[in-house]
C-alpha cells in the first residue's frame, strides 16, 4: 500500500540519497561523506508468540534484519510501542527487556522511542546504522551465473497461524523462535570478512573525529542480497530479479524448511499473507509438475526475521564459509539470463 501511494507523489531530488524507494530496497541509505552513509530503516508488528521478553526479541531481531541485509552496522535505534491502556505494564516491560536484549547482542544503542494507547499491542524499532556507500548490497545488481544462497529456513508464518490458533507443537514453536531471534549479524561478517564489526568507527573515536574510516574489503563478490520477510521467498525473490532484470531457477527440495511448516500447511494454517502474496507473485512463477504442493505454498510464507537471499559468484566458497562460522546455509538456485518465466522451480 505504502509503495503505491507513495508512487503517486512528487519525488525528492537529493543527490545524497543512494538507496530509496525506487526496487524496494531493504533500507534508505544517504550519504553524509565521501565514505559513510546512513542506512534506515523501521519495522513494528503485532505480537506473533505469546511470551511477552520473547515478542520482544523477535521484533528487535526483525528490525535489525533490514541494516544487515543491506550490508549496514546497526547503531542505534527509536523503540515504538503501541500498548492497551488498562494492560499490565509488567508485560510492556518484559517486551522491551527482550527487545533491549538483541539490541545489545547487535551492538546498537536504544536512545528513546515512541508510545501511544492502541487496544492492541504492537511493537518494533526504527534503525539508524552506517554503512559504506561503496559497498551496498541491494536488490539490483544480480547475475546471470549467480548462486542463490538462503541462510534460514522457510516456516514462520504458518507455524505462526499455527500458535494462534493454539494447534503449534513445542518442537515447531521452539524451531520457529530459534530462527526469529537469530540476528543475520554474523553473516554480514562473514560476507565482509568482520568489516561489519571493525569498518566504522564510533564518534568519540578521534579516527571518527578526522571524518575517516577505512574502505571496507569484502571478503566475498555479492551482486545482491536481501532479507526474506513479508513477501516470502518468492515475493523477495522476484524484486531482485525484476531490478537486476534476470531470471532464477531454484529447487524446492534443497530450500531449507523449520520444523512442523509443511505440517501446519497439510492442517490448513495458513496465513493470510500467504494467500495474498501468491496471488500476487504466482503469475511470474512455473513449477516442474514432481513440485509438491505443500512446497509450492511454502515459498510464499511470509517470514518474520528471515534469513538472508543472497546472490554471488562463489556460492561454494561462500556457502562452506557460512556454515563453518555456525550460519546454516544452503545454494538453491542460480540466476538465469531474462527470459519467461521470471522463476522456474523444479523438484
Amino acid at each position: 500500500m505504502l509503495d503505491k501511494v507513495l508512487g503517486k507523489l512528487a519525488r525528492q531530488h537529493d543527490p545524497n540519497v543512494l538507496v530509496g524507494f525506487d526496487h524496494a530496497d531493504d533500507a534508505g541509505v544517504y550519504q553524509l561523506t565521501p565514505d559513510q552513509a546512513l542506512v534506515q530503516t523501521v519495522d513494528f508488528f503485532t505480537p506473533i508468540v505469546d511470551d511477552p521478553y520473547t515478542f520482544g526479541q523477535i521484533a528487535a531481531t526483525n528490525s535489525l534484519s533490514d541494516v544487515y541485509a543491506m550490508g549496514g552496522r546497526p547503531l542505534t535505534a527509536l523503540a515504538l510501542v503501541c500498548f492497551p491502556d488498562k494492560a499490565d505494564l509488567e508485560i510492556l516491560e518484559r517486551i522491551l527487556a527482550g527487545g533491549l536484549s538483541k539490541m545489545i547482542e547487535a551492538e546498537c544503542t536504544v536512545i528513546g522511542g515512541h508510545s501511544i494507547r492502541d487496544e492492541e499491542t504492537k511493537f518494533g524499532y526504527s534503525v539508524t546504522g552506517l554503512i559504506h556507500p561503496k559497498k551496498i548490497y541491494q536488490n539490483a545488481g544480480a547475475k546471470p551465473g549467480d548462486k542463490l544462497i538462503l541462510t534460514k529456513g522457510l516456516g514462520t508464518g504458518v507455524i505462526s497461524t499455527a500458535i494462534k490458533k493454539g494447534k503449534a507443537q513445542p518442537e515447531w514453536v521452539e524451531a520457529a523462535v530459534v530462527s526469529m531471534t537469530t540476528l543475520n549479524k554474523k553473516a554480514t561478517e562473514v560476507i565482509s570478512g568482520h568489516v561489519a564489526a571493525d569498518a566504522f568507527v564510533r564518534p568519540a573515536d578521534p579516527e571518527r573525529s578526522e571524518g575517516k574510516a577505512p574502505t571496507p574489503e569484502p571478503s566475498f563478490t555479492i551482486h545482491s542480497m536481501t532479507d526474506i520477510t513479508g513477501f516470502g521467498l518468492i515475493g523477495h525473490l522476484r524484486e531482485i530479479l525484476l531490478a537486476s532484470n534476470v531470471s532464477a531457477i531454484i529447487s524446492a527440495s534443497k530450500v531449507p524448511v523449520l520444523e512442523g511448516a509443511l505440517d501446519c500447511i497439510h492442517a490448513g494454517h495458513i496465513p493470510g499473507g500467504l494467500n495474498n502474496n501468491r496471488a500476487f507473485a504466482e503469475c511470474t512463477v512455473e513449477y516442474e509438475d514432481q513440485v509438491p504442493e505443500d512446497l509450492r505454498a511454502l515459498l510464499y510464507d511470509p517470514q518474520t526475521a528471515g534469513g538472508l537471499l543472497i546472490c554471488t559468484p562463489q556460492g561454494d566458497a561462500l556457502t562452506q564459509a557460512l556454515n563453518q562460522s555456525g550460519v546454516p546455509s544452503v545454494q538453491i538456485g542460480e540466476a538465469l539470463p531474462n527470459t519467461k518465466p521470471r522463476i522456474r522451480v523444479m523438484r
